[in-house]
């Protein structure tokens, strides 16, 4: 190689060079306890190169799993991928733009804590008492993570699930407006104006007391039967597409006049619209009961 060509040329040159005459004559060779090597030097040179290059390769490789090393302390780059993570995790990725801002979180959260533990905060019992926190909380949710891995929610068991909210929810939709007031009194002269020709939806606007429905003329928009209280779905599904119920309907809300605009069958989602929903449900579902059974098991005294 030219390099190592080029060290060899200059040990040489560097090994022949006269000695000035006012230097003092050499000792007779027999005198030294060692012969000058050149190639015996020129081995040494390169083997401390050699060493020279491998530090500095092990350096390299240390400052690769570091993210920084700051006073002396390597942050590890393994801290940044977990906070890369829970932005992730958080609806937040990090972008490769976004890789100088994560490491400059790393390195600040390590000076503070660096001064912290400098400080002694370490060793104080609010300290101590919120790390167990962190750590109980940090295996909790590893405890549920590992249950929704080891019991997931089949699409057989999905599907069971649809098919109970459509025999629940199938049927006859209905879109109807309704007025609420608190007494009977209040009802029956609405209803009395309204066969005189007052128009149902500027009095639902004026005096219902259902604050959603009323501000727009009392409109409940597309329902199923099963979405309201029975006393009013009851009466709700006597009436006819265009018909007003012939007398206020009582409830726990107050008294209602109830109006149907129109029938139609109902429209409900299909499967894979609503199949995410329905997994998130059941997890939870099952979630909840496994810790309600691990609560029951434990003895507590």
């Amino acid at each position: 190689m030219q390099t190592h060509a080029a060290f060899d040329a200059a040990v040489a040159t560097s090994a022949s060079f006269p000695i000035p005459a006012f230097f003092p004559a050499p000792f007779p060779t027999s005198a030294f306890p060692f012969q000058l090597d050149i190639h015996s030097m020129k081995k040494q040179i390169l083997q401390a190169v050699a060493a020279a290059v491998l530090l500095g390769a092990t350096s390299m490789a240390a400052l690769a799993q570091n993210a920084a090393i700051v006073n002396g302390k390597p942050v590890p780059k393994a801290r940044m991928d977990v906070l890369a993570q829970q932005l992730a995790a958080a609806g937040r990725p990090v972008t490769p733009e976004m890789q100088s801002q994560l490491r400059e979180e790393i390195v600040a959260r390590e000076v503070f804590m660096q001064e912290a533990q400098k400080q002694g905060l370490d060793a104080s019992d609010d300290y101590k008492n919120q790390l167990e926190l962190a750590r109980q909380a940090i295996l909790i949710r590893a405890l549920f993570e590992n249950y929704r891995k080891t019991n997931p929610v089949s699409d057989a068991d999905v599907k069971a699930e649809y098919d109970k909210f459509v025999a629940a929810n199938g049927g006859k939709e209905y879109k109807a407006r309704h007025i609420l007031v608190e007494t009977e009194d209040q009802a029956k002269k609405i209803m009395a104006d309204l066969k005189k020709g007052a128009k149902f939806e500027d009095i639902a606007k004026k005096q219902s007391k259902d604050p959603g429905s009323g501000a727009n003329g009392g409109d409940l928009d597309w329902a199923n039967p099963a979405s309201f209280v029975p006393e009013f779905s009851e009466a709700m599904i006597k009436l006819k597409k265009g018909e007003t119920t012939p007398a206020p309907i009582k409830t726990q809300f107050g008294y209602h006049i109830i109006r149907v605009d129109d029938i139609r069958d109902a429209q409900l989602p299909k499967l894979e619209e609503v199949k995410p929903q329905i997994t998130q449900q059941l997890q939870q579902q099952r979630l909840q009961k496994y810790q309600e059974e691990l609560r029951a098991k434990a003895k507590v005294e």
